[in-house]
């Protein structure tokens, strides 16, 4: 065994056309060590597995500090080329496959199928070179990897003590300075008992018992206990009533009334993007009833002549208007940024409309890009395309980041007559489409001149717009541009 090893680094991360971030180990004679590595070389020494390359986990995202371990799509044994899926791994933004650009023969899958907030950077599977012996490395482990990583934490963005600014420098920038208050003597409130450990606090009770009280939904603090020394006994949870005669359990008597469903990490990010934008962005609405009884009618007419080549839905005709509407009313195609310590409005020339998508994990927003330079065939290839790889959680990042306005429509869901939707950042107008219903508006007068009543297919279109971009009188202006398209579809072919 040599005196000395050095251990390698190898980097290759990439989404689609990269492979993992790798360490490899191999064992070689040398007079120098890196100091931040020489333990973990001792250690690779001591245990002398043949040359091997060690598979993290990658950084799918730019956003991403940990993941979890989905499908394995390689086993022990099996040889993986360049540009093969290694696992799926779920990641702060969907489900996503690791296409790893190494080949070799996985000798060790260190992470199974399920394990969960595991952070970039730790070891998952151990690659050797094609003609190696994968069982040398049966017992190989986390720790001759080097060790599982810690998930960075998100730094604390305005905190004084990390702005890059002294507070009350005279900068209009600079943070305020935190006001320390002398600490005030407070007079303690003794009952004259003795003290109690927080075990001593606790209600007597048997792991069994505590067991069946949560089967049954029972409050310990709520019972007193009638065993020996004031202890709960399991009649004592048969025993108990709540408070005004309520059931603390489901029908089925014993069952658990609720169930709980941990919250996957996309589930997290959505949940903090929406509270940050209805926190930060100052939303306003505009709702429009709309005719769309032209719209259907120029919908049914191309479909019944594309000869089977397309299949064109109300929701690409809405796409495309939005992309008109959109042009004309420039301020509302506009984002909200802040680069540099400036803010900036930035007018985009190319409308890139955000297509609001529900998926088994969450809610996807992929990107048709330039909307308004492409037909309507395009569009709607293009909408059935992003919809079902969002679905499949197999969207590339650049395909659902970014975007200059958003779209949502619930139409085919005929119980929704309107709603209001949360602005997607940094957008500033994001359109709600509700379903369509038959309204009836005034008609043609009958020869006598009597009043007549005709049918109309309306939808109500409800606009959420940021006040800090989008002021209330360019809002309703977009709203009329986005009626006057759709009650005129013809207008989509100018």
């Amino acid at each position: 065994m040599p005196a000395t090893t050095t251990l390698l680094s190898r980097v290759g991360c990439q989404l689609t056309s990269r492979g993992s971030i790798a360490l490899r180990g191999s064992l070689a004679t040398s007079t120098r060590r890196t100091p931040a590595l020489a333990a973990l070389a001792r250690y690779y020494a001591s245990k002398s597995f043949p040359p091997h390359t060690v598979v993290s986990m990658p950084a799918l995202s730019p956003t991403m500090t940990s993941g979890n371990i989905g499908t394995w799509q390689k086993k022990v044994g099996d040889t993986i080329a360049p540009g093969d899926v290694l696992v799926e791994i779920e990641t702060d933004k969907a489900q996503m496959d690791f296409e790893f650009q190494e080949d070799g023969v996985i000798a060790k899958i260190l992470k199974e199928s399920g394990e969960k907030d595991i952070a970039v950077g730790s070891p998952i599977a151990v690659l050797i070179e094609e003609g190696g012996d994968a069982s040398a490395f049966e017992s190989f482990s986390i720790e001759d990897a080097g060790g599982d990583k810690k998930a960075e934490k998100p730094s604390k963005e305005g905190d004084a003590s990390e702005a890059s600014e002294p507070p009350k420098s005279g900068s209009s920038t600079a943070p305020p300075a935190k006001e320390e208050s002398a600490p005030q003597a407070i007079e303690s409130d003794s009952s004259g008992k003795r003290l109690e450990t927080s075990l001593d606090r606790q209600p007597a009770v048997a792991p069994s018992v505590k067991k069946l009280a949560l089967e049954k939904g029972v409050p310990l603090s709520a019972i007193k206990g009638s065993g020996p020394g004031g202890k709960i006994t399991k009649e004592d949870i048969d025993k108990y009533k709540p408070a005004g005669g309520a059931l603390a359990t489901g029908a089925t008597g014993g069952a658990p009334s609720y169930e709980d469903t941990p919250a996957t990490s996309m589930r997290k990010v959505i949940a903090s993007r929406l509270t940050q934008s209805m926190q930060q962005n100052p939303h306003y609405f505009v709702a429009s009833n709309i005719s769309v009884t032209k719209l259907l009618k120029l919908r049914e007419a191309l479909n019944a002549s594309s000869e089977g080549k397309y299949k064109l839905s109300v929701n690409d005709f809405l796409v495309k208007a939005l992309a008109v509407a959109a042009r004309k009313v420039p301020a509302a195609n506009s984002s909200w940024l802040e680069q540099n310590g400036e803010v900036i409005i930035r007018q985009h020339n190319v409308v890139d409309v955000s297509v609001a998508v529900a998926t088994p994990v969450g809610l996807m927003t992929p990107i048709v890009k330039n909307v308004n330079g492409i037909g309507l065939q395009a569009v709607s290839s293009t909408i059935k395309d992003l919809g079902k790889r969002a679905r499949d959680g197999k969207l590339k990042p650049d395909e659902y980041q970014g975007g200059t306005i958003t779209i949502s429509n619930m139409g085919m869901n005929s119980a929704v007559e309107r709603f209001t939707a949360v602005i997607n950042p940094p957008q500033a107008t994001i359109v709600a489409i509700g379903t369509t219903q038959k309204v009836a508006v005034p008609g043609e007068p009958t020869e006598d001149g009597t009043p007549s009543v005709e049918w109309d297919d309306q939808i109500v279109i409800t606009g959420s717009f940021d006040h800090k971009v989008v002021d209330g009188a360019v809002g309703g202006e977009f709203m009329k541009e986005l009626k006057k398209v759709i009650e005129n579809p013809l207008e989509l072919m100018l």
